[in-house]
């Protein structure tokens, strides 16, 4: 009789702010300029995952976010926001899709409401920023890997 595998099973903890940071240079000057507000604004991300025990594991999402007025920084936030995810049952690249790019996934929502309340916070208007294609970008990075390990060129698409 063969062994049965146990079903994929997924469960978020806990979602939490785990770091954040931000600084506004130019205030209170930039507030009292009478030039219109015309931001220009630069995203970074990252996520990394580990493992915390057992099928639990820990996800975060690292965000930077700077917002630029007449080629001067205005603004930049940056947050860490984290999840404690159980998993269990995946198969090896599934597991790494889950962490690389589904949970990711979960918590940009919540990330992106607190870059967006702390830009209110520090007298700026709402920054509402646009939605992620986690998927793309993990199969992106499976793809730089792929070429690493195999000494070609990671340029990614």
């Amino acid at each position: 009789m063969a062994e049965e595998t146990p079903a994929p099973n997924f469960r978020i903890h806990k979602l939490y702010v785990k770091d954040m940071s931000f600084e506004s240079p130019r205030s209170p000057e930039l507030f009292v300029a009478n030039a219109g507000w015309q931001p220009k604004v630069q995203i970074q991300l990252n996520s990394e995952s580990k493992p915390v025990k057992d099928a639990l594991y820990e996800s975060t999402l690292t965000l930077t976010v700077t917002v630029e007025q007449a080629d001067e920084t205005a603004y930049l936030i940056e947050v860490k926001y984290a999840g404690l995810f159980e998993l269990s049952g995946f198969e090896d690249a599934q597991l790494g899709h889950m962490l690389g790019a589904y949970c990711p996934n979960v918590m940009f929502p919540f990330a992106r409401q607190v870059i967006c309340e702390t830009a209110v916070a520090g007298g700026f208007p709402q920054l509402l920023l646009e939605p992620v294609n986690f998927d793309g970008l993990y199969q992106q990075k499976l793809k730089a890997k792929q070429a690493e390990a195999a000494g070609g060129d990671a340029t990614l698409q």
